[in-house]
């Protein structure tokens, strides 16, 4: 009878130890996206959206005041056909809008081109130049693998000190933190031109992902590729 007490209380004190590192682990989880959110919040100062699909000459101003190298757009996945989909699409005509309104005079297109069936730059760029923007000015980034390593690489291979990031908005805080710890001084343009099937579960993969890149940021582990560098104020035709 005593061994079963002892054995109950043993139990008992391991779920309780349990049940208060997963409060624990939360909580930390919970505050490292309020601090990612907080930090760079003030630096989305333009954006488009299901209510309100136009960009204001104040926005472009705003924008326009770090005189940015390039306007970055950070891949998303493509269709079967090698389209872009409707996220990626409305990604580069935000960005192709503010290409053309003068933001900055080159596209930085970073994204997955790591097998040989599977090209989201190609289809990036695709799409760009049918939007009028001249190759020379489309840069891109084949191992832009995830927001970490395309932020990592714009520095390190493409030279960029200043850009425009266009995303969706629950993208653009993380990648505006690692812009911050990069050394790029960045300001973000958001792509909500409408509400995304699915949303909800990116948003909770998106509070997970922070605390990853957080974690990444501490320790600044090399991409999967670096190599020679490309700086973004020369032609862009070398990278296709």
């Amino acid at each position: 009878m005593r061994k079963e007490k002892k054995d109950r209380g043993i139990l008992a004190r391991i779920f309780f130890t349990l049940v208060k590192l997963c409060l624990l682990a939360a909580i930390v989880i919970i505050c490292i996206n309020i601090f990612v959110i907080k930090s760079t919040e003030d630096k989305i100062v333009a954006g488009v959206s299901p209510d309100d699909s136009s960009i204001t000459s104040e926005e472009i101003e705003s924008l326009l005041s770090v005189e940015p190298d390039c306007i970055m757009v950070l891949g998303a996945s493509v269709k079967a056909d090698g389209t872009p989909s409707r996220m990626l699409q409305d990604r580069l005509d935000l960005a192709v809008e503010l290409y053309h309104r003068g933001v900055a005079p080159k596209l930085l297109l970073t994204g997955d081109n790591g097998q040989v069936n599977y090209n989201e730059v190609k289809a990036m760029k695709e799409y760009a130049a049918a939007g009028g923007v001249p190759e020379e000015d489309i840069f891109l980034d084949h191992a832009g693998f995830s927001t970490y390593e395309s932020v990592y690489r714009a520095k390190y291979i493409f030279k960029v000190d200043r850009m425009v990031v266009v995303t969706q908005k629950y993208h653009l805080y993380r990648a505006l933190y690692g812009c911050g710890k990069m050394g790029i001084e960045a300001l973000g343009a958001a792509s909500d031109q409408e509400t995304y099937r699915g949303q909800e579960y990116r948003e909770i993969r998106e509070i997970l992902a922070r605390d990853k890149d957080c974690i990444k940021w501490i320790f600044r582990p090399e991409p999967t590729y670096l190599g020679d560098p490309v700086p973004i104020g020369g032609s862009g035709v070398e990278t296709h």
